[in-house]
């Protein structure tokens, strides 16, 4: 056994380390955090004094029980989590649950897992960082209150099945206001002017108007009264100007970068750059600071001199700007800068490329340019064209590296022909295009990170788990919006001659932009009416900077929460007993047959339309919306066509092909079976044809593969991949199985696999008191206590029974019974 024990948060960093340190070192992972609040209560002292109730999860109980037998054969434990606030509480939690001994333990951080640093925090040891731990404390606490309290007041109040949280639904609200902002877009009209022309020496370029016309009119009399115009250089002017590089990534900036040059969404960005620096490549991920350490400046620069030439080298420091920036260490940077490229994967390796170009990049010299301003004049009106050209005099930083940019709509400056002042220039044609002013655009996932780090919301660590909670709760959807095709008039001059024309374009369109959903719509309307202050952007940012402050040791976290709950709990139950339910009902017209009232609304699964009223004495008639429908868009004459549902479409083998809606959406329904409507596809305009390929399609799918203990096995692919279904046992298989070929060993193995994991998998422990539940087969579980064993029901979930409740069962299931009084017969 070594004398040393070093925990680390995740194998892959185990495994990099663990190459560093000498024989006496051992290197073990505890996979994250080991304890959290409980899953299924607020875990919160909230009548005393809010101190969390932190427990060993079910699954993580073989590793602490692990941990702990090395911990107590080692001489020093070493808690080598990361450096950030989350990372702190990992090891606070670990010398918690270990029970460790301050003398023999010791914490060390580091930036980069390379052989320099380790050793470097191996001689630099320190104690765990209290404020750090109750800054996360802080965090957790008060989301989980704001999360427990406010998702059971949307299950009465809206649906079931709902979540709130103090980020996830500010950032809801961000994506639902910038949606209501494009609806609510007037656009104006107005006529560009763009002229292209042909040099002395027959060279083209183009120059425009530098403001538009107003009107149609304007526009046209423009034209007209340049026919027969001699045009020339009235002016040309050139300026040497510079452009400097980008300050090394933060975690947001390489979130940003990522998803313009890469398309990488967030999620995936932090995948790819946890795993580079596990693997020792790159810096901490997480963080807000654009500092490079000495050492890196220096291998920088050494870098540039031998690969570019000293011209390009030109050391500079960055200094921070996001606000309540707290994660104090260094910029996302390689760790070694003469790596240029790497080979693990091809999104990690396109990663890091990214990070060595940015970050060289920005120890590099200024760009040198020679920027050129053309005045063109003309001698029948007083309005100057103008042209600007730009021309790279000395790369500088650009040889390597140019940051992307949000703006689709920036023109960039392009080279010019050689003009000189006076030039006679000749206009191939003058174009006067209709334009309309731009509505917002919509949020990408990088744009969302930037607006929320603007806005002081979240922190690194937050943005990725942020933006996917809010698509997989289904409040965003990455939306496909068709966009609707728009007439506009362009008026060309040409050889003398005004024509005028008219062209068709799409706008509106979009592709993989944030789109709130009904169910999104109506959460955020909600909880903005009756929670405002929760959902408040400056509400957020100022907890935000209580963090910090608590981070900082200057504030007392539990005061900060007892002082929020106070005025937080009451609006809660004010709101849960008084506010109105929530169903973002929308009156559309009335049903021409009935008379009775057609309504948009959210119902029960999902969102629906509606003929009728609740309280007539016939009940109201419902119909699912369909495809891209939302209850914001549906019109009256869509409602209607809902409701010629279910409709006979034809015979197939003699039976009936009906054409329905129902809870879980549109279906075909063939005698007994219940065949879906792929999404996207319109049951309206479903045909027999295509109805017969849907019913063959489920029948092949629904078709046993195998038999194994006189069991059907089925096969199909859910939102989770492939998988095989046997005896209501749904199992996943893995990529190292060929789905398409299967053969009956592969099923048995991957049974029987599933089985002993089931049967194999404690879920409780308590040696000391000599009780175990373990996981039994089809579902059920055991107590067992001793000779006594007890067999719980399948609707009692074994994972959250508690030691006191399981002592409870065992009582009542052993307790002896009275005898029955004899009765006796009266003489």
């Amino acid at each position: 056994m070594a004398k040393n024990l070093v925990i680390v948060e995740s194998p892959a960093k185990a495994k990099t380390i663990e190459k560093f340190l000498g024989k006496d070192y051992q290197v073990e992972s505890s996979f994250g955090h080991i304890a959290d609040l409980p899953s299924n209560e607020i875990g919160i002292n909230v009548d005393g004094d809010f101190l969390p109730n932190y427990e060993v999860s079910t699954d993580k109980k073989a590793v602490v029980k692990k941990l702990k037998s090395l911990a107590k054969k080692a001489d020093t434990v070493w808690l080598a989590s990361d450096e950030d606030r989350e990372g702190e509480a990992i090891a606070w939690h670990l010398f918690e649950q270990l029970k460790l001994k301050d003398d023999a333990t010791k914490r060390i951080v580091f930036h980069e897992i390379t052989k320099k640093a380790i050793l470097k925090a191996v001689e630099n040891p320190r104690a765990i960082d209290y404020n750090l731990v109750n800054a996360q404390q802080a965090r957790r606490v008060l989301d989980r209150l704001v999360g427990y309290k406010l998702s059971p007041v949307l299950w009465r109040k809206v649906k079931g099945g709902l979540s709130a949280g103090r980020v996830q639904s500010v950032a809801v609200r961000l994506i639902v206001e910038r949606e209501r902002s494009i609806e609510a877009f007037k656009p104006v009209e107005s006529y560009k002017v763009v002229a292209e022309f042909l040099s002395e020496d027959g060279k083209k370029f183009r120059a425009t108007l530098p403001s538009n016309f107003k009107t149609k009119k304007e526009a046209s009399d423009f034209l007209n009264s340049c026919i027969d115009a001699d045009f020339k250089i009235a002016d040309l002017q050139k300026k040497p100007a510079k452009k400097s590089p980008a300050a090394p990534f933060t975690t947001s900036t390489l979130q940003q970068e990522a998803a313009r040059k890469l398309y990488f969404p967030v999620a995936k960005t932090m995948m790819m750059a946890q795993r580079l620096y596990e693997a020792g490549l790159i810096t901490y991920m997480r963080t807000d600071s654009v500092n490079l350490s000495d050492d890196a400046k220096n291998n920088a620069q050494e870098e540039i001199i031998s690969s570019y030439g000293e011209e390009y080298s030109h050391p500079r420091n960055f200094s921070t700007k996001s606000k309540g920036a707290q994660e104090a260490h260094e910029a996302i940077r390689p760790t070694n800068m003469s790596t240029h490229t790497v080979s693990v994967d091809y999104d990690q390796d396109r990663l890091y490329d990214l990070i060595w170009k940015r970050t060289v990049a920005s120890q590099m010299s200024d760009a040198q340019l020679e920027r050129t301003n053309v005045r063109v004049s003309n001698s029948n009106n007083k309005k100057i064209f103008t042209a600007n050209g730009e021309m790279i005099k000395f790369e500088g930083f650009l040889k390597v590296y140019l940051e992307g940019n949000d703006n689709e709509d920036e023109e960039q400056a392009g080279m010019l022909p050689n003009l000189k002042i006076g030039e006679t220039v000749t206009d191939n044609f003058i174009t006067a295009t209709e334009r309309y002013t731009k509505a917002p655009y919509r949020f990408t996932e990088a744009s969302l990170v930037k607006q929320l780090e603007e806005l002081g919301i979240g922190r690194p660590s937050t943005y990725a788990p942020t933006i996917s909670t809010i698509q997989r709760r289904e409040y965003i959807v990455k939306g496909t919006v068709e966009g609707v095709e728009r007439n506009y008039c362009q008026l060309e001059l040409s050889n003398g001659i005004v024509e005028d024309k008219t062209l068709t374009e799409k706008v509106g369109a979009d592709k993989g932009k944030l789109v709130p959903t009904d169910i999104g719509n109506i959460v955020n309307d909600f909880l903005v009416a009756n929670f405002s202050g929760v959902l408040d952007f400056g509400f957020t940012a100022k907890v935000e900077n209580e963090f910090d402050e608590i981070a900082a040791g200057k504030e007392d976290w539990i005061s900060m929460i007892k002082e929020f709950y106070g005025t937080f709990n009451p609006l809660v139950e004010d709101v849960s007993q008084n506010a109105s339910r929530a169903t973002g009902e929308r009156l559309l017209g009335v049903d021409p047959e009935s008379g009775k009232n057609v309504y948009a609304r959210l119902g029960r699964f999902g969102a629906m339309v509606q003929i009728g009223e609740a309280t007539d004495e016939e009940k109201p008639r419902f119909a699912s919306l369909q495809g891209e429908q939302t209850l914001t868009s549906i019109t009256y004459e869509e409602a209607l066509e809902l409701f010629k549902l279910p409709k006979t479409i034809g015979t197939y083998e003699d039976i009936d092909v009906i054409v329905a809606n129902g809870r879980f959406g549109p279906y075909v329904k063939f005698d007994t079976m219940y065949v879906s409507i792929p999404r996207g596809e319109n049951p309206m305009t479903i045909d027999l044809d295509r109805s017969i390929e849907l019913i063959e399609e489920k029948r092949e799918a629904d078709a046993p593969v195998a038999e194994y203990e006189n069991l059907p096995v089925q096969k199909g692919v859910g939102r989770f991949g492939p998988f095989i279904k046997w005896n209501s046992m749904f199992i996943n298989v893995n990529k190292k199985y060929d789905f398409d070929n299967l053969t009956f060993d592969n099923i048995v193995e991957l049974i029987e696999d599933k089985k002993r994991k089931e049967i194999e998998k404690v879920i409780h422990n308590w040696e000391e008191e000599g009780i175990r539940v373990e996981k039994a087969r089809w579902g059920r579980s055991n107590i067992l206590k001793g000779k006594t064993k007890i067999e719980l029901p399948k609707t009692v979930d074994a994972a959250k029974l508690t030691l006191e409740e399981v002592k409870g069962i065992i009582e009542k299931n052993t307790k002896k019974k009275k005898p029955a009084k004899r009765k006796t017969k009266k003489k």
